[in-house]
């Protein structure tokens, strides 16, 4: 899935992201509406690891619904 596929469908993946990241609140799933880069900058920020490493988790992702 591509992110403009990933944007159309993110009130459906929200649910998964969240079960993935659970440190992730409400609000920012809503705030990240899905953006790739807004999501890596909050994995980044609550979970305390490098831009690299998040950017790794969010390619690595299986985004299928």
């Amino acid at each position: 899935m591509n992110w403009d596929q990933i944007k159309g469908n993110w009130h459906q993946l929200k649910g998964t992201v969240k079960a993935h990241w659970g440190r992730l609140t409400d609000d920012e799933l809503e705030r990240i509406a899905g953006d790739q880069e807004r999501l890596v900058g909050v994995i980044q920020e609550r979970y305390g690891i490098t831009r690299e490493e998040a950017e790794k988790q969010v390619s690595g992702f299986d985004w299928r619904l």
